[in-house]
C-alpha cells in the first residue's frame, strides 16, 4: 500500500499513458489534456483515499470528459462568418457604444453616490467584488437580513435611476 504522502500523486503514473492512449484514438491533444486535467482534479477533490484504482478512475473519467466535449461541440453549431448573409453578421461596436458605456458608467457612479454608505458598500462588495451576503455581514458586523435589505434598497434605487439606459 502506498504511503499517505504518495497518494495525492498516484495520478502521475498514469498521465503519459492516458494521453498517448487517447491520442491514438484520434482525439485532439488539447481536448485530451483538458479531459485528463478535469479527471485528475475530480479525483483530487474527492480525495485519493476514495479511489481504489486511480488508473481505472482516470481512464473512465477522461473518456467521459471527451464524450461530453464531443456532445457539447455537436450541439453548438458554428458557421464561418463568410457563410452568413450580410444582415446576419454580428454588429461591430461603433463610437456610439463607447460613448454610451461612458454615460452609463457616469450615471451608475452618480446613482451610487445618492445611496447611504452602507448600501454602496454592500452593492460594490457583492456585485463588483463577488462577496457573498454572509461574508459582507461578517465583515460589516451586520445580520445577513440587514445586508439583504441594503442590497434590495441599492438595486431598487439603481434600477429607477438607470432605467433610461435599459435596452428597448
Amino acid at each position: 500500500m502506498p504511503s499517505r504522502s504518495a497518494q495525492p500523486f498516484a495520478w502521475l503514473a498514469h498521465y503519459r499513458e492516458l494521453i498517448r492512449a487517447c491520442m491514438r484514438r484520434g482525439h485532439e491533444r488539447h481536448d485530451v489534456e483538458d479531459a485528463v486535467q478535469d479527471a485528475v482534479v475530480g479525483m483530487l477533490e474527492q480525495g485519493t483515499g476514495g479511489v481504489d484504482d486511480p488508473g481505472a478512475y482516470l481512464r473512465r473519467s477522461t473518456r467521459n470528459g471527451l464524450i461530453d466535449g464531443h456532445r457539447r461541440r455537436a450541439l453548438r453549431q458554428a458557421s464561418p462568418l463568410d457563410d452568413l448573409e450580410e444582415g446576419e453578421h454580428p454588429p461591430a461596436p461603433g463610437p456610439e457604444a463607447a460613448a454610451r458605456e461612458r454615460q452609463l458608467s457616469e450615471a451608475l457612479l452618480a446613482a451610487l453616490d445618492d445611496l447611504p454608505l452602507k448600501c454602496q458598500q454592500v452593492y460594490i462588495w457583492h456585485r463588483l467584488e463577488g462577496w457573498s451576503h454572509p461574508e459582507i455581514a461578517a465583515h460589516m458586523g451586520l445580520s445577513r437580513s440587514m445586508v439583504e435589505k441594503y442590497m434590495t434598497r441599492a438595486l431598487r434605487h439603481l434600477s429607477e435611476r438607470l432605467q433610461d439606459y435599459a435596452p428597448n
